[in-house]
This record gives structure tokens, C-alpha cells and sequence, in this order.
């Protein structure tokens, strides 16, 4: 393998799949992207740029997440694995293909949250959707791994 995309978001599994993709990356001398897909830009009512303060903490919100992947790339890179990290805007499951497509991702590595039935038909699942329509391998790790 040569390039691996991890998705990241945030949440309590997210150390975990960025250990096991860092484990298979460090396993195969693979190059692993941690992406991470912030939400896209709010549409305003009309045709303002909205008020100073939601830009504020939209901007400080971007640039805590941007300082968490840039933190976690140096201590991969520490333990030596190459490492590029992406915060992108988007909608998370195009913008996760997107990126791996045109990284020519060989694997994805995402979480699952084991959401409810009705939470899946409601709003979806990404990990599911990746599932669907990746054109390589995905690994889904589950929330509760034993390590």
C-alpha cells in the first residue's frame, strides 16, 4: 500500500482509527493522510456575510481543529510515519471520496458511531455511505475496539 486516508472527526473514536491507520501505515511503509472534513460554510439569510460574531467563532472553531490535525501529524511523524494532515470543507462523505480519489487512496480507515436504525434513515451514516461508494478498501473501526 502507498497511501492511506484516515477520516477523523473529532469525536471519541477518533484517536482510535487514527491508531490503527497509523498501525497499518507503519506496518506497509505507507504514506497516510489525516483528513479531517469541517462543515461547510453556513448559508446566511440573504445576501450578508452574517454577523461578526458567528465569523468569529466559525474562524476559531476552524482553527482549533486545523491545530489538533497538525498536532497529531507531528506525533506520527515523531514515531515515523509519514504523514500529511487535510482539514477541507465540505459534505463529509463527497468530500472524503473527493480526497481520496484524487490522492489515489489505496485503503480509508473511518469510524463508525453505532448510531440507532431510525438515527441511519433519518440522517444517514457516513461510514456507510463511504462504504458504498469507495472504489477502494475501507476499514470501519467500531466505537468500542479492545485493544
Amino acid at each position: 500500500m502507498i497511501n492511506i486516508l484516515a477520516a477523523i472527526d473529532f469525536s471519541e473514536i477518533s484517536s482510535t482509527v487514527i491508531d490503527q491507520a497509523a498501525a497499518i501505515a507503519k506496518s506497509f511503509s505507507s504514506k497516510l493522510w489525516l483528513i479531517h472534513v469541517a462543515a461547510p460554510e453556513p448559508d446566511f439569510v440573504g445576501y450578508g456575510t452574517g454577523p461578526q460574531t458567528e465569523r468569529d467563532w466559525r474562524a476559531q472553531t476552524l482553527r482549533e481543529e486545523h491545530r489538533y490535525l497538525q498536532d497529531k501529524a507531528l506525533e506520527l511523524e515523531k514515531a515515523g510515519i509519514k504523514v500529511t494532515p487535510l482539514l477541507v470543507q465540505g459534505a463529509t462523505v463527497e468530500t472524503i471520496l473527493n480526497e481520496a480519489a484524487k490522492l489515489k487512496a489505496e485503503m480509508i480507515v473511518i469510524g463508525s458511531h453505532s448510531r440507532s436504525a431510525l438515527y441511519k434513515t433519518l440522517v444517514g451514516s457516513v461510514s456507510e455511505g463511504i462504504v458504498r461508494q469507495a472504489s477502494c478498501p475501507v476499514l470501519i473501526v467500531p466505537t468500542r475496539i479492545k485493544n
